[in-house]
């Protein structure tokens, strides 16, 4: 028994040694109950790093080390469709490259859109993504983040959740007594889903959030190009002129829009690179390009 114990005991240190050295915490979106939420089973499953049936959201935070951070946070939404999370690759990986900048990161599993978890699958993506931008606005102190330098990230349907986030944060769809502003500071768009008009919507993505057969004034609500005002934040945008799921326009439509209300807009698009940028570019080359225009912004310091 005294062995037990003893042994019992120095597992115990090892891990409280252990877990203030933790990269990242995982933690529950909301602290109470989740709004809009159906009454059912938790079937959520991740195989290799692909993540379905998310009905219980959370956010991961990825701070960088004491004393290296800059204030510049980040949210990142990952893609898939409004399907599955690509939960590692444009989640936790990114995360990880942006806490190398000083910059703090948040990666938000977002709830997949279904009828059988939510009563509005429509905003439960965008009611996530507001508790995220309030929860490290309101925390913003405690992660040593500065709360004017909030933004977010979003790749393909992350792209069309984040660039949602950035046109419609004067519409409230979470419960916010302290009147936190939901506004993201900047958004940063990696092969985004922008638009669902017919011509160049991402078939997939729409009927995975708004159904088979959405009114006309739904279709153009989450239209993000339809949306944007003179308050929209800034953006970067990267987009390869060869990709065939989620057609160049997207990024094109948005920057022209954000462009005509004078929004301060970077944006690249390269010739090759398909979806999901596999080979061409690779991650340094957009994502410097990404970091450059943080700079000239304002959101992170000159080197």
């Amino acid at each position: 028994m005294i062995k037990i114990s003893s042994l019992l005991a120095a597992l115990c240190i090892v891990q409280l040694t252990y877990l203030p050295l933790r990269a990242q915490t995982e933690m529950p979106l909301y602290p109470g109950d989740v709004p809009n939420a159906v009454e059912a089973d938790n079937e959520e499953t991740n195989k290799d790093n692909i993540v379905r049936n998310v009905s219980k959201p959370t956010l991961t935070a990825f701070l960088p080390p004491a004393g290296s951070g800059n204030g510049a946070a980040v949210i990142v939404c990952p893609g898939g469709g409004y399907g599955v999370l690509v939960i590692d690759r444009e989640g936790y990986q990114v995360a990880k490259a942006l806490n190398k900048q000083g910059i703090a990161a948040f990666v938000l599993k977002y709830r997949l859109p279904s009828d059988l978890i939510m009563k509005d699958k429509s905003v439960g993506p965008l009611q996530d993504a507001q508790q995220a931008i309030k929860t490290v606005r309101e925390k913003a102190k405690e992660w040593g983040v500065d709360p004017g330098k909030i933004g977010i990230m979003g790749f393909s349907a992350g792209g069309h959740l984040a660039s949602t986030a950035g046109t419609h944060y004067d519409s409230s769809f979470v419960d916010n007594p302290q009147k936190t502003s939901l506004r993201p500071d900047f958004m940063i768009l990696v092969y985004p889903v922008i638009s669902f008009l017919d011509r160049i919507g991402h078939k997939g993505s729409a009927a995975n959030l708004l159904g088979a057969a959405p009114a006309m004034e739904r279709v153009k609500y989450f239209s993000n190009e339809l949306q944007v005002s003179t308050t929209t934040p800034p953006a970067y945008l990267t987009h390869a002129g060869d990709d065939t799921v989620v057609p160049v326009s997207n990024s094109l439509r948005f920057y022209e829009a954000l462009n005509a209300k004078g929004i301060a807009t970077d944006m690249h698009i390269y010739a090759k690179g398909e979806h999901g940028y596999g080979k061409v570019p690779t991650f340094d080359e957009w994502f410097g390009r990404c970091l450059l225009w943080m700079r000239t912004t304002g959101f992170l310091p000159d080197k």
